[in-house]
């Protein structure tokens, strides 16, 4: 709950675009903001300080970045705009040219911006800067002169911003995002993200058990671990003069801390290996969802994104995965219209994806990204093929969703309730599966953060309707489903 009003203390919203990483990195700034002295505000509108938490993975992600900041400046024209991210990282004059932003910080200052507003302010008339906490809503003078950049080599970066545990950040929050990786050392040829997050580094296990012990006893069910490049969480630490794994750090979490679950966000097809799979499948604590980037399921193409694995491989590690676990999520992110992508190449990536378990897909066009290989590629693919090639996928993806949703009706499944709101008027709870479907409880509202069975009781427009399971159904709440093939539950989709 947001505290009165004080007009001595200023307040601030965050607005985060993008992954779960970059969520997690707003989420860090909420706090360290909280510990300044700053209160969180509801909505830009009453904001003395907004923050832009920036994503650039493709043109429209800038797009969207830079129409917020006109948004607020039209809304709160005395409001402070300070840009950070992903997008400051990398075109840092072109958000400072935008009207009303004050400062620009790119990922690898993203850790001083709770210093920097707590200790400077819009100057003086005489050029001084006075201290942010003794001014008010009103008295905050326009921003008319260039923005100030705070930039540096982020390759030369090593620190993590770590996500919070208490404060503003816990507020009216559920499924915390835990960020225990950062930066990417791979290349893919369309990818932008590697040179405005640097290289792949990893917070110690000491650091995440903290973290999860705290969000733990704060009351919280479910975390999700995120990182830019997940899979490759451990790389550069060691433990026991062996190098660590990704495995190695749910191990000690699972035998460590009393967290009720924990979800992956998105990891590499080739990180998910056959010890990590049996980690997953054997865990009721571990989250049944595996999100395994795909992009194309042309050899061809792979070989021009400068993937580091072909068509069959990710076949092998994704039919791996069903083996042990016929009743999880199984997601992907796809690229249709990549350079030279023929009619034949996206037959291959339709094929693969219709004979895989597939729950849902990320799809999402080619986005020319200045200084990566693809961006001087020639045979740009031509903007309705490739909107038609999207479509088709999209269809695709919601017949793959609604038939693994209705395969659930009849079935217990644990759930972590969200907030509670209504559904088309209906009064009730949302939840989120452990195989990652959305789930409305009709009735009495419940409170966020429990962990419940519950039975499915048919399907909705998106998710899955259920009742809380009664004392006999509870005693069958983890019961294993009984276990089918790709080949008979998939084929012909």
């Amino acid at each position: 709950m947001l505290l009165p009003y004080n007009r001595f203390v200023p307040r601030f919203q965050i607005i985060n675009f993008g992954c779960r990483a970059n969520q997690a990195d707003g989420a860090a700034l909420e706090q360290q903001l909280a510990v300044s002295g700053f209160q969180p505000a509801d909505r830009h509108s009453t904001a003395d300080v907004v923050v832009l938490n920036s994503c650039t993975v493709t043109a429209s992600a800038d797009y969207g970045v830079r129409q917020v900041a006109r948004q607020i400046r039209r809304a709160n024209p005395a409001a402070r705009i300070v840009v950070t991210g992903c997008y400051a990282q990398r075109d840092p004059e072109e958000l400072a040219a935008l009207p009303g932003v004050e400062y620009v910080v790119g990922n690898s200052h993203k850790t001083e911006i709770a210093n920097l507003l707590s200790t400077c302010s819009p100057e003086n008339n005489d050029g001084t800067f006075v201290p942010l906490a003794s001014l008010t809503p009103s008295s905050g003078a326009l921003r008319t002169t260039t923005a100030k950049i705070l930039l540096g080599d982020i390759f030369a970066h090593q620190e993590l911003l770590a996500a919070p545990v208490l404060g503003a950040a816990a507020r009216d929050r559920t499924r915390p995002n835990l960020k225990v990786q950062d930066g990417c050392n791979n290349r893919c040829s369309f990818c932008v993200i590697p040179y405005v997050r640097g290289r792949s580094r990893s917070l110690p296990i000491e650091r995440v058990i903290d973290q999860i012990r705290a969000l733990s006893e704060s009351g919280y069910q479910e975390v999700v671990l995120s990182g830019i490049n997940l899979g490759r969480y451990g790389r550069d630490l060691s433990g026991g003069g062996k190098r660590l794994r990704l495995a190695d750090l749910i191990r000690t979490i699972l035998d460590e801390t009393m967290i009720a679950r924990l979800r992956l966000s998105s990891v590499e097809p080739m990180d998910f290996s056959n010890d990590l799979l049996d980690l997953m499948a054997a865990s009721p604590r571990l989250a049944k969802h595996v999100h395994a980037p795909l992009q194309s399921g042309s050899d061809r193409i792979l070989r021009l994104m400068h993937r580091k694995y072909r068509s069959h491989h990710y076949r092998q590690r994704i039919e791996a995965a069903f083996a042990r676990m016929p009743n999880a999520a199984y997601g992907a992110d796809v690229m249709v219209g990549f350079p030279g992508e023929t009619d034949a190449d996206f037959e291959e990536t339709r094929r693969l994806i219709a004979s895989l378990p597939f729950t849902y897909l990320h799809v999402f066009p080619f986005s020319r990204r200045s200084g990566t290989p693809a961006d001087k590629m020639s045979e740009q693919v031509n903007g309705a093929v490739v909107r038609e090639r999207g479509r088709i996928l999209r269809e695709l993806a919601a017949e793959k969703n609604l038939r693994f949703r209705e395969q659930q009706v009849g079935r217990n499944l644990e759930v972590v309730t969200l907030d509670g709101h209504s559904n088309n008027g209906q009064r009730g709870t949302a939840a989120i599966s452990d195989n990652f479907l959305d789930v409305f409880i009709p009735g009495e509202r419940l409170d966020g953060n429990r962990m419940l069975p519950v039975m499915i009781t048919g399907t909705n427009e998106s998710g899955l309707t259920a009742r809380v399971a009664d004392a006999l159904e509870c005693s069958y709440a983890l019961e294993s489903p009984s276990r089918i093939t790709c080949a008979s539950a998939y084929s012909g989709v």
